[in-house]
């Protein structure tokens, strides 16, 4: 395809990366946060960071919905189709994260629980209408990338008078996590993080649009660009940052403007303005609680609400031990600073969601080459 190739370009890279290496200064350093995985995954499998001047370093962020989804909502999910013998639903990176004691959704359809994996929110309707006298709960996650599907269900069902279907609502939000993580001790002036500023999500920045943003770079000071998911978005993206750094900006610019605009896609917001509202907080894995960061169901739609249809007891979730993923996720650790990484976790034997998610940071550093040299590393 003409517009992939011309973005995976050799030339044109050496070309930036000979820019980058102009433009930055050699007496300091550069922290950029990839906010998503796309990011991560697009810096490994293409090389990014060995074209990168030494004193340019990537900072991998929580830039996965099926990492931070903390260990608590999965294992109320593995809870509904066991208690509940409901038919869940949910897409396919869900199935293998680990919860508590290591229970996956997958090991509970192995013992018997009618969980399904699906492509789309409308195979999850399609399964409610084929099975009328079962109840089907979807397992909803994700950005804001996969919240308009969701309210599109909803309102569905709710034409239809689906009364069998009903959505457990997970989705998070991008802006507010940003903003958590610099109010957090470890990107404190003597915390022992550093970020400089953001790589900003492109897909779910399609939808919301550039703007949220924009009180995070004015408040915090830090420059955000939107950055597209090929190669050379990355790499121009960087050299966006670093103009900003040296020239002391905290703006909020769109690299991938084929894509993105400064107000985003409004029928779609709309349309989740209508369905969803904002959570007080919501508990993000590796962040902790996070005001105003996701979404829940609105009363006019309760009847579609699993967590108002089911009952989910109160338990004691937990992290597996020794897996530094929430570390990974907050950007304070990298995978390879993981003691069980490339040992005992591995994609065939995963201990935490960022080694299953095919966004997550620990995938990457597994799949494109996790014996890298220092300073990739770095």
């Amino acid at each position: 395809m003409r517009y992939i190739s011309e973005f995976r370009d050799r030339a044109l890279a050496e070309n930036l990366a000979s820019r980058i290496a102009q433009e930055v200064q050699p007496e300091r350093a550069y922290y950029f946060m990839e906010f998503c995985g796309g990011h991560t995954h697009a810096i490994f499998r293409y090389g990014v960071q060995d074209l990168m001047p030494p004193n340019v370093h990537f900072v991998h962020g929580p830039g996965c919905p099926v990492c931070v989804l903390p260990v608590r909502r999965l294992d109320d999910a593995i809870e509904l189709a066991e208690k509940y013998n409901v038919i869940l639903c949910t897409y396919g990176d869900m199935m293998r994260v680990p919860g508590t004691g290591r229970r996956s959704l997958i090991k509970a359809k192995a013992d018997g629980a009618d969980i399904r994996m699906v492509y789309s929110t409308l195979d999850a309707l399609n399964i409610a209408r084929a099975n009328p006298d079962k109840e089907v709960v979807f397992f909803a996650i994700g950005f804001e990338t996969t919240t308009p599907p969701t309210a599109v269900a909803i309102k569905m069902a709710q034409a239809e008078g689906l009364a069998n279907f009903t959505v457990f609502c997970n989705h998070v939000l991008t802006p507010a996590a940003i903003g958590h993580i610099l109010d957090s001790p470890d990107f404190a002036p003597d915390g022992p993080a550093q970020v400089d500023g953001f790589l900003g999500p492109s897909h779910v920045s399609a939808v919301i649009g550039s703007h949220p943003y924009e009180a995070a770079a004015e408040k915090y000071q830090k420059p955000v660009v939107i950055a597209g998911f090929e190669p050379l978005d990355v790499m121009q993206s960087v050299l966006m940052l670093v103009r900003q750094v040296n020239q002391g900006r905290a703006e909020v610019e769109n690299q991938y403007t084929r894509v993105v605009t400064r107000q985003g896609n409004r029928k779609a917001q709309a349309l989740v303005a209508e369905v969803l509202e904002l959570r007080d907080s919501f508990e993000w894995r590796g962040l902790g609680a996070v005001q105003n960061s996701a979404l829940q169901i609105r009363n006019i739609f309760a009847e579609y609400d699993a967590e108002k249809r089911f009952a989910v007891s109160e338990k004691q979730s937990r992290e597996v031990k020794s897996c530094e993923c929430p570390s990974v996720l907050r950007g304070v650790m990298k995978p390879t600073d993981c003691k069980l990484f490339g040992t005992v976790c591995t994609p065939d034997n995963p201990m935490g969601a960022c080694m299953v998610s095919s966004e997550g940071a620990c995938a990457a550093y597994w799949s494109y080459g996790r014996k890298r040299a220092p300073q990739d590393a770095a």
